[in-house]
């Protein structure tokens, strides 16, 4: 793979910018800032399930950006027996969104593998992120100098695993799918979807929990060296 590959595109979200801590510090943050008396630990635990199948719903174009943002708080205070009114609700959310990319947090050994990589390959991001915050992200955290191209779903229309984002990505790139390298934590978003369209992929399986698959699969970061 070495030698074929030119251009290795990455997810952000999950994959270098560690949603999970961010969203956490996030919701510590906007609790306290709005008088919010919840369990932090039990709300992220039923938030984080919650958060990952609104996504889906979304990316599958079932429900818009407001309602996602809406719906997975509502449904994560529902679930642990919370009564917040609508109106907080809706204050909370456009709270969360302002603040989450405040936090910088990215996965362990992001800036050596970006270093590592860069004087390599040509590196990029395809996210489903909203673009917004997504920028914000990759310049709080510091890693947006690393990346030639950044697309996100919102520039397409689409997101990912559907064809177009990642055809709209390598075009943006200048790339050809047989010299690109996929990287991310989704399985049907990131893997799946970037193979569809002819190119190479990593599964980033930090969790270590997605070990049924046939592609190729890393739980660290620190692993792309045996494989780039």
């Amino acid at each position: 793979m070495k030698s074929q590959i030119k251009h290795v595109f990455f997810d952000l979200d999950h994959t270098l910018w560690d949603f999970d801590k961010n969203s956490g510090l996030t919701f510590e943050k906007i609790f306290i800032q709005n008088n919010i008396d919840v369990d932090l630990k039990d709300f992220l635990m039923v938030y984080e399930p919650i958060n990952f199948e609104y996504w889906k719903l979304y990316r599958e174009e079932k429900v818009t950006k407001s309602a996602l943002r809406y719906g997975r708080l509502k449904q994560s205070f529902e679930k642990i027996g919370v009564t917040v009114e609508d109106d907080v609700i809706h204050l909370l959310s456009e709270a969360y969104i302002d603040q989450l990319s405040t936090f910088n947090h990215v996965f362990d050994r992001t800036f050596e593998i970006l270093d590592y990589l860069k004087g390599k390959y040509q590196l990029h991001i395809i996210t489903n992120g909203f673009e917004e915050a997504q920028e914000k992200k990759m310049v709080t955290s510091k890693i947006k100098q690393y990346f030639q191209t950044v697309t996100n779903s919102e520039m397409v229309g689409v997101k990912k695993p559907n064809p177009k984002i990642f055809n709209f990505a390598l075009e943006l790139a200048k790339a050809k799918a047989n010299e690109s390298l996929m990287i991310g934590d989704n399985i049907e978003a990131d893997i799946e979807g970037a193979h569809s369209v002819g190119m190479d992929t990593i599964h980033f399986d930090y969790k270590d929990v997605h070990n049924n698959h046939s592609f190729k699969r890393i739980t660290h970061l620190k692993m792309l060296i045996n494989h780039l």
